[in-house]
Formats: C-alpha cells, structure tokens, sequence
C-alpha cells in the first residue's frame, strides 16, 4: 500500500514538471523591529525517480544571500534538504517580500524551475503619511498637512524638522507627545515650480526608524489632473 503511494506522489511530481518537492515555496516571518538579519529555511524533498542536480540558485536582490545546507547539490531519489535564504534588513520596514530562484539541470535561464519567496513582516515604528504633498503651480497657496504617528513601546519624540529647500513654510504641533504630531507645510511662492525633501528626525532608539522623510511638491499638473478639475 505504502509502495503504491509513493508511486503516484513521484507521478504527479513528474507530471508537473516539479522534480523537487517543497512543502511550502512561500513563508511569512515576522521580525523584531531592532533584528539586523532573519533567515527563512525551505526544506525540500527529491520525489522523483532520478537523481536530482541543483545547477545554482541566486536571489532577486544584494540584500539577501542564500545557502543550500552542507553545500549538497546533488539529491537522489527521496533524498532532502534545506536551502536558507539570509535577509539583511538594512532600512527597510512594513511588508517586504524577496525570492531565490532555484535553478535545476534542463532549466534554461530566467525559467527556474522554483521561486522561493521570503515575506518579512518589520514593525513600522515611526509612520508619516502622506509621503509627498502637492500643489499645482500658480494654484492656491493652501497649508496641508503630513501626520507623524508613534508605534512603539515607548514614547517617540519629534526632535527636529529640516528642509531642503525654504520654499514651504514649516509648523509642527503636538497631538499627543511621543505618540502623534502633525506637521503643516505651506508654499511661500506658488508661482515658482519647487521640491523640497523634510527631514523628521525623532529620538527613537532604533537607528533605522530614526529618520523620515516626506516631499513637498509645487509643478504643473498633468493633462489627466487638469481634465479631472471642475
């Protein structure tokens, strides 16, 4: 009974095309907010009735390096193993997915037989939306508003707000201290076109959550904008 099992497993593996068998090609970790490094291992198992050759494998990105375990690239029939894929967290936060390609013996390049995907969960600690403020050139000179809000354990204080530029006029005001702050920018001249890059900088412990950026923008609206006004 058992032989008969195992028989139409390695047939269906066959038919699909999928020589290495994975429980599962997409994980979902969740990282602490200060973790510099997470790794995500994808075990695998040779169902098929031959041996099996990994040519290579490489991931989409310079942030993540991948490993296969004891550097075995030859599998026999019910043989396993595991790849891990390391993910340098570097500055990035919220949802992040990256993937490995695993390429086998036949498979030509760009067409790896499998995609493993690694999605990270990072806590967002310090969020400022919108990112970018808009005003249409030679519009009206309106204050808008960016929110500043504190996800943490402990309070998040706003400590300084610069500019790249003196084109908007900047007010920030507290909400809640170390919890919520809003930041209102206002054009000076709204003939000119202008960018400006505002730099939030906050007392967080965490380096990479330190820092946010948002833009304000002044420039002519596009042809689609300018169709939608009334």
């Amino acid at each position: 009974m058992k032989a008969v099992f195992l028989f139409w497993i390695a047939l269906a593996v066959a038919l699909s095309g999928q020589a290495l068998d994975f429980p599962t090609k997409l994980k979902d970790l969740h990282a602490p907010a200060d973790a510099r490094t997470v790794s995500c291992d994808f075990e695998f198992t040779n169902r098929s009735g031959k041996t099996v050759n990994i040519r290579k494998y490489e991931s989409t990105c310079s942030c993540m390096s991948v490993t296969v375990k004891d550097g075995k690239l030859r599998y026999a029939p019910g043989e396993s193993g595991v790849i891990r894929a390391n993910f340098d967290m570097g500055n990035f936060s919220g949802e992040v997915d990256k993937s490995v390609a695993v390429y086998l013996d036949a498979d030509p390049e760009g067409k790896p037989s499998v995609v493993l995907t690694t999605r990270v969960h990072i806590p967002v600690l310090v969020t400022a939306e919108p990112k970018t403020l808009k005003w249409d050139l030679g519009g009206k000179a309106e204050t808008r508003t960016v929110r500043i809000t504190m996800s943490h354990a402990k309070p998040i204080k706003v400590t300084a707000v610069t500019s790249s530029s003196e084109a908007f006029k900047r007010e920030l005001r507290t909400i809640e201290e170390g919890k919520s702050y809003e930041l209102d920018l206002t054009p000076v001249d709204i003939q000119s076109p202008s960018l400006a890059i505002i730099r939030i900088e906050t007392d967080c412990d965490i380096p990479k959550h330190k820092t946010q950026q948002v833009f304000g923008v002044i420039r002519k609206p596009t042809a689609g904008e300018a169709a939608g006004k009334p």
